[in-house]
Protein backbone atom coordinates (compact mmCIF):
# COMPACT_ATOMS: atom_id res chain seq x y z
CA UNK A 1 0.00 0.00 0.00
CA UNK A 2 1.04 3.64 -0.42
CA UNK A 3 -0.06 7.15 0.50
CA UNK A 4 -2.01 8.47 -2.46
CA UNK A 5 -0.65 11.72 -3.95
CA UNK A 6 -2.94 14.72 -3.70
CA UNK A 7 -1.76 16.54 -6.82
CA UNK A 8 -0.55 15.73 -10.31
CA UNK A 9 -0.98 17.35 -13.71
CA UNK A 10 1.33 15.19 -15.83
CA UNK A 11 -1.17 12.70 -17.20
CA UNK A 12 -0.87 9.45 -19.10
CA UNK A 13 -4.11 8.66 -20.95
CA UNK A 14 -5.42 5.12 -21.46
CA UNK A 15 -8.10 4.30 -24.04
CA UNK A 16 -9.43 0.79 -24.61
CA UNK A 17 -11.35 -0.22 -27.74
CA UNK A 18 -13.60 -3.06 -26.68
CA UNK A 19 -14.36 -5.77 -29.26
CA UNK A 20 -12.14 -4.09 -31.82
CA UNK A 21 -14.50 -1.17 -32.46
CA UNK A 22 -11.86 1.54 -32.94
CA UNK A 23 -13.24 5.04 -32.48
CA UNK A 24 -10.67 7.84 -33.07
CA UNK A 25 -13.32 10.47 -32.30
CA UNK A 26 -13.73 9.17 -28.75
CA UNK A 27 -9.96 9.31 -28.20
CA UNK A 28 -9.81 12.91 -29.45
CA UNK A 29 -12.70 13.88 -27.18
CA UNK A 30 -10.88 12.18 -24.29
CA UNK A 31 -7.78 14.30 -24.96
CA UNK A 32 -9.94 17.44 -24.96
CA UNK A 33 -11.50 16.41 -21.64
CA UNK A 34 -8.05 15.99 -20.10
CA UNK A 35 -6.99 19.39 -21.45
CA UNK A 36 -10.15 20.97 -20.02
CA UNK A 37 -9.26 19.55 -16.60
CA UNK A 38 -5.83 21.23 -16.76
CA UNK A 39 -3.83 18.03 -17.34
CA UNK A 40 -0.62 18.02 -19.38
CA UNK A 41 -0.81 14.87 -21.47
CA UNK A 42 2.61 13.18 -21.71
CA UNK A 43 1.47 10.11 -23.62
CA UNK A 44 -1.64 8.18 -24.71
CA UNK A 45 -1.76 4.40 -24.54
CA UNK A 46 -4.37 2.50 -26.54
CA UNK A 47 -5.38 -1.14 -26.46
CA UNK A 48 -7.89 -3.52 -28.02
CA UNK A 49 -9.66 -6.28 -26.09
CA UNK A 50 -12.64 -8.52 -26.62
CA UNK A 51 -13.83 -7.66 -23.09
CA UNK A 52 -12.51 -5.64 -20.13
CA UNK A 53 -10.30 -7.48 -17.63
CA UNK A 54 -11.83 -7.95 -14.18
CA UNK A 55 -8.61 -7.12 -12.30
CA UNK A 56 -6.93 -4.32 -14.27
CA UNK A 57 -9.58 -3.52 -16.93
CA UNK A 58 -6.85 -3.55 -19.62
CA UNK A 59 -5.29 -6.94 -18.80
CA UNK A 60 -2.16 -7.74 -16.82
CA UNK A 61 0.26 -7.46 -19.76
CA UNK A 62 -1.01 -4.03 -20.84
CA UNK A 63 -1.08 -2.92 -17.19
CA UNK A 64 2.63 -3.78 -16.88
CA UNK A 65 3.30 -1.82 -20.08
CA UNK A 66 1.43 1.19 -18.63
CA UNK A 67 3.50 0.94 -15.44
CA UNK A 68 6.70 1.07 -17.52
CA UNK A 69 5.44 4.12 -19.43
CA UNK A 70 4.55 5.84 -16.14
CA UNK A 71 8.12 5.40 -14.91
CA UNK A 72 9.59 6.49 -18.26
CA UNK A 73 7.45 9.63 -18.67
CA UNK A 74 7.22 10.67 -15.03
CA UNK A 75 3.43 10.71 -15.19
CA UNK A 76 1.74 11.71 -11.94
CA UNK A 77 -1.77 10.51 -12.81
CA UNK A 78 -3.14 7.85 -15.15
CA UNK A 79 -6.56 8.65 -16.59
CA UNK A 80 -8.77 5.96 -18.13
CA UNK A 81 -11.39 6.84 -20.73
CA UNK A 82 -13.76 4.39 -19.08
CA UNK A 83 -15.65 3.82 -15.85
CA UNK A 84 -13.57 1.70 -13.50
CA UNK A 85 -14.84 -0.30 -10.56
CA UNK A 86 -13.41 0.57 -7.10
CA UNK A 87 -11.42 -2.69 -7.04
CA UNK A 88 -9.95 -2.02 -10.50
CA UNK A 89 -8.83 1.47 -9.42
CA UNK A 90 -7.27 0.02 -6.25
CA UNK A 91 -5.44 -2.75 -8.15
CA UNK A 92 -4.12 -0.30 -10.75
CA UNK A 93 -2.88 2.15 -8.11
CA UNK A 94 -1.02 -0.65 -6.32
CA UNK A 95 0.65 -1.65 -9.57
CA UNK A 96 1.31 1.79 -11.07
CA UNK A 97 2.18 3.51 -7.78
CA UNK A 98 0.42 6.71 -8.83
CA UNK A 99 -3.05 8.19 -8.81
CA UNK A 100 -5.59 6.55 -11.15
CA UNK A 101 -8.67 8.42 -12.37
CA UNK A 102 -11.54 7.12 -14.50
CA UNK A 103 -13.74 9.05 -16.93
CA UNK A 104 -16.38 9.80 -14.31
CA UNK A 105 -13.80 11.20 -11.91
CA UNK A 106 -12.30 13.31 -14.71
CA UNK A 107 -15.66 14.88 -15.62
CA UNK A 108 -16.44 15.51 -11.95
CA UNK A 109 -13.09 17.28 -11.58
CA UNK A 110 -13.89 19.55 -14.56
CA UNK A 111 -17.30 20.34 -13.13
CA UNK A 112 -15.77 21.14 -9.74
CA UNK A 113 -13.46 23.66 -11.42
CA UNK A 114 -16.23 25.33 -13.44
CA UNK A 115 -19.06 25.55 -10.87
CA UNK A 116 -19.60 29.18 -9.85
CA UNK A 117 -23.13 29.43 -8.43
CA UNK A 118 -24.12 28.18 -5.01
CA UNK A 119 -26.45 25.58 -6.48
CA UNK A 120 -23.86 24.41 -8.98
CA UNK A 121 -21.27 23.87 -6.24
CA UNK A 122 -23.76 21.90 -4.16
CA UNK A 123 -24.67 19.71 -7.14
CA UNK A 124 -21.03 18.98 -7.96
CA UNK A 125 -20.19 18.20 -4.34
CA UNK A 126 -23.15 15.82 -4.12
CA UNK A 127 -22.05 13.96 -7.27
CA UNK A 128 -18.45 13.79 -6.02
CA UNK A 129 -19.46 12.38 -2.64
CA UNK A 130 -21.73 9.80 -4.25
CA UNK A 131 -18.82 8.74 -6.46
CA UNK A 132 -16.36 8.74 -3.55
CA UNK A 133 -18.62 6.75 -1.23
CA UNK A 134 -17.95 3.57 -3.22
CA UNK A 135 -14.18 4.13 -3.26
CA UNK A 136 -13.23 4.60 0.37
CA UNK A 137 -11.55 1.19 0.43
CA UNK A 138 -8.66 2.25 -1.78
CA UNK A 139 -5.21 3.61 -1.12
CA UNK A 140 -5.29 4.96 2.44
CA UNK A 141 -3.45 2.61 4.83
CA UNK A 142 -4.81 4.36 7.92
CA UNK A 143 -8.38 3.45 6.98
CA UNK A 144 -7.86 -0.32 6.83
CA UNK A 145 -8.28 -1.48 10.38
CA UNK A 146 -8.71 -0.53 14.00
CA UNK A 147 -5.62 -0.01 16.03
CA UNK A 148 -5.07 -2.52 18.82
CA UNK A 149 -3.04 -2.55 22.01
CA UNK A 150 -3.21 -0.79 25.34
CA UNK A 151 -4.23 2.83 24.96
CA UNK A 152 -4.69 2.54 21.19
CA UNK A 153 -8.18 1.07 20.92
CA UNK A 154 -10.73 3.33 19.23
CA UNK A 155 -14.30 4.22 20.19
CA UNK A 156 -15.78 1.18 18.49
CA UNK A 157 -15.64 1.95 14.76
CA UNK A 158 -12.85 2.05 12.26
CA UNK A 159 -11.74 5.22 10.50
CA UNK A 160 -13.30 3.82 7.32
CA UNK A 161 -16.68 3.46 9.04
CA UNK A 162 -16.38 6.98 10.45
CA UNK A 163 -15.68 8.39 6.99
CA UNK A 164 -18.61 6.49 5.51
CA UNK A 165 -20.93 7.83 8.19
CA UNK A 166 -19.72 11.42 7.73
CA UNK A 167 -20.06 11.20 3.95
CA UNK A 168 -23.56 9.77 4.31
CA UNK A 169 -24.58 12.62 6.60
CA UNK A 170 -23.14 15.20 4.18
CA UNK A 171 -24.95 13.60 1.22
CA UNK A 172 -28.22 13.78 3.15
CA UNK A 173 -27.66 17.45 4.06
CA UNK A 174 -26.80 18.35 0.45
CA UNK A 175 -29.91 16.56 -0.77
CA UNK A 176 -32.10 18.56 1.60
CA UNK A 177 -30.56 21.90 0.53
CA UNK A 178 -30.95 21.03 -3.14
CA UNK A 179 -34.57 20.08 -2.49
CA UNK A 180 -35.20 23.58 -1.13
CA UNK A 181 -33.51 25.12 -4.17
CA UNK A 182 -35.61 22.87 -6.41
CA UNK A 183 -38.77 24.21 -4.80
CA UNK A 184 -37.56 27.77 -5.37
CA UNK A 185 -36.92 27.01 -9.04
CA UNK A 186 -40.37 25.44 -9.36
CA UNK A 187 -41.90 28.55 -7.82
CA UNK A 188 -40.15 30.73 -10.39
CA UNK A 189 -41.41 28.51 -13.21
CA UNK A 190 -44.97 28.72 -11.88
CA UNK A 191 -44.70 32.52 -11.81
CA UNK A 192 -43.55 32.53 -15.44
CA UNK A 193 -46.42 30.25 -16.43
CA UNK A 194 -48.92 32.54 -14.70
CA UNK A 195 -47.45 35.48 -16.58
CA UNK A 196 -47.60 33.39 -19.79
CA UNK A 197 -43.91 33.91 -20.48
CA UNK A 198 -42.79 30.94 -22.62
CA UNK A 199 -39.46 29.28 -21.79
CA UNK A 200 -36.91 28.37 -24.44
CA UNK A 201 -33.95 26.17 -23.51
CA UNK A 202 -30.63 25.86 -25.33
CA UNK A 203 -29.37 22.27 -25.37
CA UNK A 204 -26.60 20.55 -27.23
CA UNK A 205 -23.34 18.66 -27.12
CA UNK A 206 -20.60 20.34 -25.17
CA UNK A 207 -18.55 22.88 -27.14
CA UNK A 208 -21.25 23.25 -29.81
CA UNK A 209 -21.43 27.02 -29.20
CA UNK A 210 -24.47 27.33 -26.90
CA UNK A 211 -23.01 30.05 -24.67
CA UNK A 212 -21.81 32.10 -27.65
CA UNK A 213 -25.28 31.88 -29.20
CA UNK A 214 -26.87 32.72 -25.84
CA UNK A 215 -24.74 35.87 -25.58
CA UNK A 216 -25.55 36.82 -29.17
CA UNK A 217 -29.32 36.47 -28.64
CA UNK A 218 -29.62 38.09 -25.20
CA UNK A 219 -26.65 40.45 -24.94
CA UNK A 220 -25.46 38.57 -21.86
CA UNK A 221 -21.79 38.04 -21.02
CA UNK A 222 -21.70 34.35 -20.17
CA UNK A 223 -18.18 32.90 -20.33
CA UNK A 224 -17.58 31.12 -23.62
CA UNK A 225 -14.44 29.34 -24.79
CA UNK A 226 -13.38 26.68 -27.29
CA UNK A 227 -13.21 23.88 -24.72
CA UNK A 228 -15.41 21.17 -23.26
CA UNK A 229 -17.71 22.29 -20.42
CA UNK A 230 -16.52 25.91 -20.62
CA UNK A 231 -19.62 26.91 -18.67
CA UNK A 232 -21.45 24.83 -16.12
CA UNK A 233 -23.94 26.96 -14.24
CA UNK A 234 -27.28 27.53 -16.00
CA UNK A 235 -28.12 31.11 -16.91
CA UNK A 236 -31.59 32.52 -17.63
CA UNK A 237 -32.18 35.80 -19.49
CA UNK A 238 -35.13 37.49 -21.17
CA UNK A 239 -35.20 37.13 -24.95
CA UNK A 240 -36.85 39.90 -26.97
CA UNK A 241 -38.59 38.48 -30.03
CA UNK A 242 -39.26 40.17 -33.38
CA UNK A 243 -42.71 41.71 -33.61
CA UNK A 244 -42.98 42.30 -29.87
CA UNK A 245 -43.35 39.89 -27.01
CA UNK A 246 -40.62 37.91 -25.40
CA UNK A 247 -39.54 34.65 -23.85
CA UNK A 248 -37.15 33.35 -21.22
CA UNK A 249 -33.99 31.78 -22.67
CA UNK A 250 -32.00 29.29 -20.57
CA UNK A 251 -28.42 28.24 -21.28
CA UNK A 252 -27.80 24.75 -19.88
CA UNK A 253 -24.82 22.48 -19.29
CA UNK A 254 -23.53 20.71 -22.38
CA UNK A 255 -24.01 16.98 -22.85
CA UNK A 256 -21.37 14.40 -23.67
CA UNK A 257 -21.02 10.68 -24.35
CA UNK A 258 -21.44 8.50 -21.27
CA UNK A 259 -22.38 11.38 -18.98
CA UNK A 260 -22.09 9.90 -15.44
CA UNK A 261 -25.44 8.83 -14.02
CA UNK A 262 -24.61 10.38 -10.64
CA UNK A 263 -24.02 13.69 -12.39
CA UNK A 264 -27.32 13.50 -14.28
CA UNK A 265 -29.10 12.77 -11.01
CA UNK A 266 -27.36 15.60 -9.15
CA UNK A 267 -28.15 18.10 -11.91
CA UNK A 268 -31.74 16.94 -12.37
CA UNK A 269 -33.12 20.08 -10.70
CA UNK A 270 -31.12 22.27 -13.11
CA UNK A 271 -32.18 20.18 -16.09
CA UNK A 272 -35.82 20.63 -15.07
CA UNK A 273 -35.54 24.03 -16.79
CA UNK A 274 -35.14 22.03 -19.98
CA UNK A 275 -37.96 19.64 -19.16
CA UNK A 276 -40.39 22.51 -18.52
CA UNK A 277 -39.47 24.48 -21.67
CA UNK A 278 -41.99 25.19 -24.41
CA UNK A 279 -39.27 24.86 -27.05
CA UNK A 280 -35.76 23.36 -27.21
CA UNK A 281 -33.12 24.99 -29.40
CA UNK A 282 -30.74 22.11 -30.13
CA UNK A 283 -27.34 23.63 -31.00
CA UNK A 284 -25.17 21.44 -33.23
CA UNK A 285 -21.61 21.94 -34.45
CA UNK A 286 -22.16 21.89 -38.22
CA UNK A 287 -18.52 21.00 -38.90
CA UNK A 288 -18.20 18.21 -36.35
CA UNK A 289 -17.12 14.95 -37.98
CA UNK A 290 -19.47 12.93 -35.75
CA UNK A 291 -22.34 15.39 -35.57
CA UNK A 292 -25.02 12.71 -36.07
CA UNK A 293 -23.60 10.79 -33.14
CA UNK A 294 -23.59 13.99 -31.06
CA UNK A 295 -27.24 14.61 -31.94
CA UNK A 296 -28.07 11.05 -30.88
CA UNK A 297 -26.24 11.46 -27.55
CA UNK A 298 -28.09 14.70 -26.75
CA UNK A 299 -31.46 13.16 -27.59
CA UNK A 300 -30.61 10.19 -25.39
CA UNK A 301 -29.96 12.44 -22.37
CA UNK A 302 -33.14 14.42 -23.12
CA UNK A 303 -35.06 11.16 -23.04
CA UNK A 304 -33.41 10.24 -19.74
CA UNK A 305 -34.54 13.48 -18.07
CA UNK A 306 -38.06 13.32 -19.53
CA UNK A 307 -37.69 16.04 -22.18
CA UNK A 308 -37.83 13.90 -25.32
CA UNK A 309 -41.35 15.02 -26.26
CA UNK A 310 -40.61 18.76 -26.28
CA UNK A 311 -40.50 20.32 -29.79
CA UNK A 312 -37.05 21.15 -31.14
CA UNK A 313 -35.49 23.56 -33.58
CA UNK A 314 -32.12 22.24 -34.69
CA UNK A 315 -29.49 24.98 -35.03
CA UNK A 316 -26.45 24.08 -37.10
CA UNK A 317 -23.83 26.46 -35.70
CA UNK A 318 -20.30 27.39 -36.88
CA UNK A 319 -21.22 27.53 -40.57
CA UNK A 320 -18.37 30.04 -41.01
CA UNK A 321 -15.97 27.11 -40.60
CA UNK A 322 -17.54 25.05 -43.40
CA UNK A 323 -18.27 27.88 -45.83
CA UNK A 324 -22.06 27.49 -45.73
CA UNK A 325 -24.60 30.32 -46.03
CA UNK A 326 -27.30 31.09 -43.43
CA UNK A 327 -30.62 29.48 -44.23
CA UNK A 328 -33.81 28.01 -42.79
CA UNK A 329 -35.01 24.47 -43.55
CA UNK A 330 -38.72 23.67 -43.18
CA UNK A 331 -40.55 20.36 -42.97
CA UNK A 332 -43.47 19.21 -45.14
CA UNK A 333 -45.98 21.16 -43.02
CA UNK A 334 -44.03 24.42 -43.39
CA UNK A 335 -42.71 24.54 -39.83
CA UNK A 336 -39.11 25.51 -39.18
CA UNK A 337 -36.98 22.40 -38.71
CA UNK A 338 -33.39 23.66 -38.97
CA UNK A 339 -31.58 26.99 -38.89
CA UNK A 340 -28.03 27.34 -40.21
CA UNK A 341 -26.04 30.16 -38.61
CA UNK A 342 -22.79 31.32 -37.04
CA UNK A 343 -23.04 32.53 -33.44
CA UNK A 344 -19.45 33.81 -33.59
CA UNK A 345 -20.02 36.14 -36.56
CA UNK A 346 -23.75 36.73 -36.05
CA UNK A 347 -24.64 35.52 -39.55
CA UNK A 348 -28.12 34.01 -39.55
CA UNK A 349 -28.89 34.74 -35.89
CA UNK A 350 -31.86 36.88 -36.89
CA UNK A 351 -33.25 33.84 -38.75
CA UNK A 352 -33.28 31.92 -35.48
CA UNK A 353 -34.97 34.79 -33.62
CA UNK A 354 -37.67 34.87 -36.32
CA UNK A 355 -38.06 31.08 -36.12
CA UNK A 356 -38.50 31.13 -32.33
CA UNK A 357 -41.02 33.99 -32.61
CA UNK A 358 -42.88 32.12 -35.36
CA UNK A 359 -43.08 29.00 -33.23
CA UNK A 360 -44.29 30.80 -30.09
CA UNK A 361 -46.66 33.20 -31.87
CA UNK A 362 -49.52 30.67 -32.38
CA UNK A 363 -49.77 30.42 -28.61
CA UNK A 364 -51.15 33.99 -28.54
CA UNK A 365 -54.17 35.45 -30.31
CA UNK A 366 -53.82 39.00 -31.59
CA UNK A 367 -56.91 40.61 -33.06
CA UNK A 368 -59.87 42.99 -32.76
CA UNK A 369 -62.82 42.92 -30.43
CA UNK A 370 -66.00 45.00 -30.12
CA UNK A 371 -67.73 45.21 -26.75
CA UNK A 372 -71.07 47.01 -26.17
CA UNK A 373 -71.40 49.40 -23.21
CA UNK A 374 -73.11 46.69 -21.14
CA UNK A 375 -69.99 44.46 -21.27
CA UNK A 376 -68.09 46.34 -18.59
CA UNK A 377 -67.37 43.20 -16.54
CA UNK A 378 -65.76 41.46 -19.52
CA UNK A 379 -63.77 44.61 -20.35
CA UNK A 380 -62.45 44.69 -16.77
CA UNK A 381 -61.38 41.05 -17.03
CA UNK A 382 -59.50 41.73 -20.25
CA UNK A 383 -57.64 44.60 -18.60
CA UNK A 384 -56.90 42.43 -15.56
CA UNK A 385 -55.32 39.86 -17.89
CA UNK A 386 -53.23 42.57 -19.56
CA UNK A 387 -54.77 41.68 -22.89
CA UNK A 388 -55.75 45.15 -24.14
CA UNK A 389 -53.25 46.84 -26.45
CA UNK A 390 -55.34 49.72 -27.73
CA UNK A 391 -58.88 50.90 -27.12
CA UNK A 392 -61.20 53.52 -28.54
CA UNK A 393 -64.89 54.31 -28.13
CA UNK A 394 -67.16 54.06 -31.16
CA UNK A 395 -70.00 56.42 -32.07
CA UNK A 396 -72.49 54.01 -30.52
CA UNK A 397 -70.57 53.87 -27.23
CA UNK A 398 -69.07 50.43 -27.87
CA UNK A 399 -65.45 49.69 -27.00
CA UNK A 400 -63.30 48.85 -30.01
CA UNK A 401 -60.21 47.00 -28.80
CA UNK A 402 -57.07 45.39 -30.12
CA UNK A 403 -56.19 42.52 -27.80
CA UNK A 404 -53.33 40.08 -27.35
CA UNK A 405 -54.21 37.05 -25.25
CA UNK A 406 -52.81 33.54 -24.82
CA UNK A 407 -55.09 31.00 -26.44
CA UNK A 408 -55.44 29.09 -23.19
CA UNK A 409 -56.71 32.22 -21.39
CA UNK A 410 -58.89 33.04 -24.34
CA UNK A 411 -60.53 29.61 -24.32
CA UNK A 412 -61.20 29.92 -20.57
CA UNK A 413 -62.68 33.39 -21.09
CA UNK A 414 -65.00 32.16 -23.84
CA UNK A 415 -66.13 29.28 -21.62
CA UNK A 416 -66.91 31.69 -18.77
CA UNK A 417 -68.91 33.91 -21.14
CA UNK A 418 -71.05 31.09 -22.56
CA UNK A 419 -74.45 32.43 -23.51
CA UNK A 420 -73.20 36.00 -23.72
CA UNK A 421 -73.42 37.96 -26.94
CA UNK A 422 -70.59 40.28 -25.94
CA UNK A 423 -67.70 38.41 -27.56
CA UNK A 424 -67.79 39.36 -31.22
CA UNK A 425 -64.47 38.09 -32.62
CA UNK A 426 -63.20 38.33 -36.16
CA UNK A 427 -63.54 35.08 -38.17
CA UNK A 428 -59.92 33.89 -37.66
CA UNK A 429 -60.44 34.25 -33.95
CA UNK A 430 -63.19 31.65 -34.06
CA UNK A 431 -60.85 29.12 -35.68
CA UNK A 432 -58.01 29.82 -33.21
CA UNK A 433 -60.32 29.60 -30.20
CA UNK A 434 -61.75 26.30 -31.45
CA UNK A 435 -58.25 24.84 -31.76
CA UNK A 436 -57.29 26.15 -28.30
CA UNK A 437 -60.28 24.59 -26.62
Amino acid sequence: MFDRPQRGERALLVHLDVRGAADPERLQEFRELADSAGARTVEAVTAVRAAPDAQYFVGSGKAQEIAARVRATGAEVVIFNHSLSPSQERNLERLLQCRVLDRTGLILDIFAQRARSFEGKLQVELAQLQHLSTRLVRGWTHLERQKGGIGLRGPGETQLETDRRLIGARIKALGQRLTRLRRQRAQGRRARRRAEVPAVSLVGYTNAGKSTLFNRLTGAEVYAADQLFATLDPTVRRLALPGGGGAVLADTVGFIRHLPHDLVAAFRSTLEETREAALLVHVIDAGHEERESCIEQVNRVLEEIGAAGIPQIEVFNKIDRIGAAPRVDRDATGRVRRVWLSAATGAGVELLADAVAEYLRPRTYEGRLRLPPAAGRLRARLYALGAVRTERVGTDGAWLMEISLPLRELAALRAAETGSAYLLPVPEFLADAARAS
